[in-house]
């Protein structure tokens, strides 16, 4: 088995050619993978660690090509299994020079709505040290929150290690469900990652003092870690322990694309943590990682081996403890 685990859809995304181009008048694309738990796979075993997947594609050409693509990735995809009655989910993304990418979706009844609890039971978890946990996947559907919430409990029965990242998407039922239900898994997490607007809306502060305090009452929660964009990470322990670490500096004019910055976020304070840094160190890493991943077009294209880690900390001047 894998040292890291993760459940979510992957998106195959249609991404515009064109610069500053609406995805209504768009004509040009080229097609690349996403999702956020698939980025944070990606990035994991890049850095040299190993992980494994958790899905549901359709029978069909996209399927295909995400299954294909994954295995390319050495991302393990042995609990990735196949739909033939529902479709694999996709999207549009633009192409811009500053700031968010608009996104459109497709997957209402895509085939990951339809993972059951089933498979859970099926999954090994002998060697997983950390399982990385998002609040994308049981948005998306009553089966697929059914299916986390079951991963959860057995992740949390095995004392596994799990972080958990907010994720806020409009795929919710309704706002009020999706305020009630994101803080509840947040409690069910070690560590909580969330970013100050995301905290504005769950539970009504951006200060990233007051947002800590709120996730620490989490029945399991011992770390919050507060994403405070390019001013770095602010983190708060359930033993009273707070501190901020700063970002690194991006120019405007380096930044491509926003996407994938915070999974990015995510994997680096992950296999910080698997290699036994402390976590003042993780989340400098994280830092990193995220500001590398602003710097490219895709959703994953940043995201360093452990040569390209080791070059960026040189430029940096910085080194990790």
């Amino acid at each position: 088995m894998s040292e890291v685990i993760t459940i979510g859809e992957p998106l195959v995304t249609f991404c515009s050619e064109e610069p500053d181009v609406s995805l209504a008048d768009a004509l040009e694309w080229h097609k690349i993978m996403g999702g956020a738990e698939l980025n944070v796979a990606i990035g994991v075993k890049r850095l040299g660690h190993t992980v494994q997947y958790i899905s549901r594609v359709g029978e069909d050409p996209f399927g295909e090509f995400v299954k294909k693509t994954i295995a390319s990735h050495k991302v393990g995809t042995e609990y990735v299994s196949y739909d033939p009655d529902h479709w694999t989910g996709h999207q549009i993304k633009q192409r811009v020079t500053k700031g968010d990418p608009q996104v459109f979706n497709y997957r209402k009844n895509s085939a990951a709505c339809f993972l059951t609890k089933d498979i859970i039971n099926k999954v090994d978890l002998s060697d997983v040290k950390i399982a990385h946990m998002s609040g994308i996947f049981p948005s998306i559907s009553d089966t697929a929150e059914e299916t986390f919430r079951t991963l959860f409990k057995r992740l949390n029965d095995n004392n596994i290690l799990t972080t958990y990242d907010p994720n806020l998407r409009d795929t919710w039922k309704s706002h009020d469900y999706m305020v009630k239900t994101e803080n509840e898994l947040a409690g069910y997490a070690d560590i909580v990652m969330p970013g100050v607007e995301e905290g504005k809306i769950l539970m009504g502060s951006d200060d990233p003092e007051e947002i800590a305090d709120f996730y620490l009452k989490g029945e399991r929660t011992k770390t919050v870690i507060v994403k405070i964009g390019s001013k770095g990470a602010f983190v708060k322990t359930a033993d009273g322990d707070k501190y901020t670490v700063a970002g690194f500096h991006v120019d405007q004019k380096d930044i491509v694309d926003t996407v994938g910055a915070g999974d990015g976020f995510a994997l680096g304070v992950i296999t910080a943590l698997l290699e036994g840094k402390n976590m003042k160190t993780a989340v400098m890493r994280g830092n990193a990682v995220g500001a590398l991943q602003i710097q490219t077009p895709g959703d994953n294209d940043g995201y360093p081996t452990p040569d390209g880690l080791k070059k960026f900390y040189t430029e940096q001047g910085v080194t990790e403890e």
